[in-house]
């Protein structure tokens, strides 16, 4: 604070997005409110410097936390100290008393270097000044503190801008998980504001879709029935009982390779295409090899996919003939002569 010279300091791994806007939002609840003018350094984490040096403009995550919280960004010239003298200066002092004070203990994690940080800082502001009256802490206090703007009724949460291409199946990936738009904007590039708990997909600068943030499993889907096609939406007559009753109708293994498929999804629609191709196999190949390759595959995982089945039929391996201890047979071969050398067969070797 310019006036009290009353500081906030916390630790982080880098000077990235993520550590600046976090820095900020806890700053402000340490000050219990927000000041109508923020100046910050000319970094690159708070200004876009490939505008050029006489139109540089605040990033669009910076320029927006500034509007949650009312305050205006005039950021510091470059090589400029004078633009925040006492910001300068109070860091001078803060190394002295902190960075220099913690030198030689040992942190083993964030959470307890700034525990230990704290501390100091409040042992700081609350120190009396050497040439006049009270502390930093009495100062702000009694001083800044009333003419402070109040804090919003949320702190402001880190957002995320990224660009990405509607794909055929008209969803976007983000963060390795896959989200649904309506299916008009396939090929389309679109921006995605990405934060803790939403993703919100914009065309245009107009909102087209949100959801609920994904986490866990990669690969996951969030759709929305309305964002379908047509031709997609009719899968929703389908149901899991009705793939399952007509698996069983061919054989047990079909039926535990369809019950995995089902289940192997966060949404269960999402699988259904995979089942309707599956169960087709049987058409083209005859419901016993699809059974003999469902029983071969599951013998493998117990999760196989339609890629797999479809594989072990295309390769004839389904046809393979089990032994007597349930192994498949092998083709025994003899050693034979031929004009270019002499071949031994499996049972030479074995010996």
């Amino acid at each position: 604070m310019t006036y009290s010279m009353y500081p906030y300091v916390e630790a982080f791994v880098d000077e990235k997005q993520h550590s600046w806007i976090t820095a900020h939002v806890h700053m402000y609840e340490y000050f219990g409110g927000v000041a109508r003018i923020l100046v910050p350094d000319n970094c690159r984490t708070a200004v876009d410097h490939n505008k050029g040096w006489k139109d540089q403009r605040i990033n669009a995550v910076y320029q927006e936390m500034a509007e949650h919280y009312g305050t205006a960004v005039i950021p510091a010239r470059v090589r400029a100290p004078k633009d925040k003298p006492n910001a300068e200066g109070s860091v001078g002092n803060i190394s002295t008393w902190i960075t220099a004070a913690l030198r030689n203990e040992q942190f083993f994690s964030f959470e307890e270097l700034n525990r230990a940080i704290r501390q100091k800082l409040e042992e700081f502001s609350h120190r009396p000044f050497q040439k006049k009256e009270g502390s930093r802490y009495d100062i702000f206090h009694e001083e800044e503190l009333p003419l402070l703007a109040p804090l919003p009724a949320y702190p402001y949460e880190l957002a995320e801008w990224k660009q990405a291409t509607v794909q055929f199946n008209y969803h976007i990936s983000c963060a390795g998980m896959l989200y649904s738009v309506p299916y008009e904007y396939i090929k389309r590039k679109v921006d995605v504001r990405v934060t803790d708990k939403m993703v919100e997909i914009f065309y245009n600068n107009n909102r087209i879709a949100s959801h609920r943030r994904l986490y866990g499993r990669k690969g996951q889907y969030s759709t929305v029935t309305e964002h379908m096609p047509p031709s997609h939406q009719q899968y929703l007559e389908w149901n899991g009982d009705r793939f399952r009753k007509w698996a069983e109708r061919i054989g047990e293994n079909t039926y535990q390779v369809v019950d995995a498929i089902l289940t192997s999804k966060r949404v269960e629609q999402q699988s259904y295409r995979s089942c309707m191709g599956l169960l087709k196999l049987a058409d083209k190949y005859s419901v016993n090899r699809l059974e003999a390759a469902c029983r071969k595959a599951l013998s493998f995982t117990a999760s196989p996919s339609y890629k797999s089945i479809k594989n072990i039929l295309d390769t004839g391996s389904d046809r393979a003939e089990p032994d007597d201890n349930g192994n498949e047979a092998t083709t025994k071969t003899t050693s034979t002569r031929n004009s270019h050398a002499l071949t031994r067969g499996a049972d030479y070797y074995r010996r």
